[in-house]
């Protein structure tokens, strides 16, 4: 602390404490033993514990992200939504080696559709006249965002590994009714990192959520997409540096992590 500035304001009643000032978010601050690693967000500056930390991919799924899945079907520009794998290859292996557990949130509904309401198969097939949840999917032998088939497994290209926990969701968010709460409480997780598609949707409310819950969360700009209209993006990144946690990407993303390692090794 620089002389003549302000101490660090103290947030948290709990076990778990931020200490705030205007450069800085320390989310480290009550915890025992903690790994902090420092990231550069586009406001303050946060530091985080890795190993309360975990990286959460949402609905980069073949339904999405594949030629022959439902959005290439309904002709949708596959090359926006497929924007997230190259960073995110880059991503993974990286946070693997972090031991910053990957949890792939994708949907995946039951064959007889019973945990889906009315208005959730309406808001995705608006008149009933076109291809929707749980039917299937021409030239592909399966049905859409069905639980446990190729519409819901994740695109080859991200290889989901053994380590990796997956989650499927019936919702546009990940949390409700679903174990992903509980899994992370299990895994001791207190901070998140957001990625996948779309940005605007079921990232956004997956976020929101995991704000509401009281996790620490960290979107990953150029790790996720949308085939939203720009400004859909635009008020996403805003309210999300508003209301509900900070704004990265992978890059520096990678790049702490990768100091983490050799500060560890040099240690």
């Amino acid at each position: 602390m620089t002389r003549g500035s302000k101490a660090p304001r103290r947030f948290g009643a709990g076990g778990e404490v931020w200490e705030v000032d205007e450069a800085h978010v320390d989310m480290t601050a009550g915890s025992a033993e903690p790994r902090p690693v420092r990231l550069e967000t586009d406001g303050q500056a946060v530091t985080f514990n890795l190993r309360r930390s975990a990286l959460v991919v949402i609905d980069m799924q073949n339904d999405f992200c594949a030629e022959g899945g439902w959005s290439h079907h309904k002709g949708a520009d596959l090359s926006i939504d497929r924007a997230p794998i190259a960073p995110l290859s880059k991503l993974l292996p990286v946070a693997r080696a972090a031991s910053m557990p990957v949890i792939w949130v994708n949907w995946g509904t039951r064959p007889d559709l019973l945990n889906l309401a009315p208005n959730l198969l309406q808001a995705f097939n608006p008149t009933g006249a076109g291809i929707g949840m749980g039917d299937p999917l021409p030239g592909s032998g399966s049905h859409v965002l069905q639980k446990d088939s190729w519409s819901a497994a994740v695109v080859d290209e991200l290889v989901q590994q053994p380590e990796d926990v997956r989650v499927d969701k019936h919702r546009v968010s990940g949390f409700w009714d679903t174990p992903l709460d509980s899994i992370l409480r299990n895994l001791d997780v207190r901070t998140l990192f957001f990625a996948g598609v779309n940005i605007d949707q079921c990232v956004l409310c997956t976020l929101q959520d995991a704000s509401f819950l009281g996790y620490g969360c960290i979107l990953l700009s150029d790790c996720c997409a949308t085939n939203s209209p720009e400004y859909c993006t635009q008020a996403t990144l805003y309210n999300v540096q508003r209301c509900f946690g900070f704004v990265s990407d992978s890059g520096r993303l990678i790049s702490s992590l990768e100091k983490k390692s050799e500060g560890h090794k040099a240690a």
